[in-house]
């Protein structure tokens, strides 16, 4: 009679406790059913998942959840975003970053109400070649929404590969190697699960620093816990420093709290964007203050921005000026009341810009005049 493999001896299935751990641990939000999906038979709706999925790109799930259930509330299905004129789009975005991704959701709603009648394509495929969706985006919505294998790898599953397999190649040349275990260890019953099961397990146990290893339950498969070195890993070369590029900014206010705004290029770094008026961003900083104020006025220095893009540092000189009769045809900008201020499509940095101009104007408060102090913000 042949030996039987005692049952102590036969090596865990990573996919299976990890999906046994997200079933009792996973986090509950607003774009996600409860699990296990399988085995209730659901599937996540496709328009949830791309929305929440291009929305996490390069921001956190705490600043997601309030615009993703704000966009849900004003567009419910896919046809109401495509409808939507692309100015409200971008003031429903103002403040998530990275704006080009709220233009390409513009574009990639369109596409699907045009020419696949509302419904997503469901392979990695079909959603590729759909405008502003890439590799990894298309692999998300595959597997969540349409239970297909594919193998998602963002940055959080990068560190928990990376240490499962103490890999010692730094990132992002190790990518490739990556990828290749998420595609041996994703299951082909619940794939959708799985791939959120590692998002969260990076999240909340395989963090970046101090992570909770007692309680990961791939520990025992780990490398680099095994090693007691969990935080070495991923490797990564040094980063550069970034460049930095300097500019000014002018806001001019109404008595009325008014203040004069324009909106910028279509293409480009926050393209279609709303700006308050100033100066082209360069590598130097000006050698003539106020050379190009949108118009003239008696502008004061008001303080500095500091503000850090992906690829560069901006530092911007801000300039005030109250202006006592405002001119419709002043520029090309308008007059924007201090009531709907925060309606407007305002990126981050501009807000700061007005902050530090007028503090309290954003929120309908009159500031204080004269020198207001240096303001240095580090948030992308």
């Amino acid at each position: 009679m042949p030996s039987q493999t005692p049952a102590a001896d036969v090596p865990p299935n990573p996919a299976a406790l990890l999906l046994a751990w997200y079933d009792r641990s996973h986090r509950r939000l607003p774009w996600r059913i409860t699990p296990p999906m399988a085995a209730a038979g659901e599937r996540a709706d496709p328009y949830r998942v791309w929305l929440s999925e291009v929305m996490l790109q390069q921001t956190t799930v705490q600043a997601v959840k309030p615009y993703f259930e704000a966009f849900l509330a004003r567009w419910p299905r896919v046809e109401d975003l495509a409808a939507a004129e692309t100015d409200a789009v971008m003031k429903a975005w103002a403040g998530l970053g990275y704006y080009a991704r709220a233009r390409n959701l513009k574009k990639c709603a369109e596409a699907v109400a045009r020419d696949h009648g509302g419904r997503f394509p469901g392979t990695e495929e079909g959603l590729r070649a759909l405008p502003g969706i890439g590799a990894y985006t298309a692999a998300a919505v595959a597997a969540i929404a349409f239970n297909q294998p594919s193998a998602v790898v963002d940055g959080n599953v990068e560190r928990v590969i990376s240490r499962i397999e103490a890999i010692e190649t730094p990132l992002p040349a190790s990518r490739p190697a990556i990828r290749r275990v998420v595609v041996s260890l994703t299951p082909t019953d619940r794939p959708g699960d799985f791939a959120q099961a590692m998002m969260d397990l990076g999240a909340t146990i395989c963090t970046p620093r101090k992570p909770v290893c007692a309680l990961c339950p791939l520990n025992a498969l780990c490398a680099a816990y095994k090693a007691g070195m969990p935080e070495r890993f991923p490797l990564k070369l040094a980063k550069k420093a970034k460049p930095v590029r300097y500019g000014t900014a002018y806001v001019a206010i109404a008595p009325d709290g008014a203040v004069y705004l324009r909106k910028r290029a279509e293409t480009g770094l926050l393209g279609g964007m709303t700006e308050v008026p100033g100066s082209d961003w360069t590598s130097a900083p000006q050698a003539e203050p106020l050379s190009d104020a949108p118009f003239p006025a008696d502008w004061h220095e008001a303080g500095a921005v500091v503000h850090v893009f992906t690829h560069f540092e901006l530092r911007l000189a801000v300039y005030r000026a109250e202006i006592a009769t405002p001119d419709s045809r002043l520029g090309n900008g308008w007059w924007q009341p201090r009531s709907s201020l925060m309606d407007e499509a305002l990126p981050t940095v501009m807000k700061k810009v007005i902050a530090t101009a007028e503090p309290g104007l954003a929120d309908g408060k009159k500031g204080a005049s004269g020198a207001r102090a240096k303001r240095k913000d580090m948030t992308a």
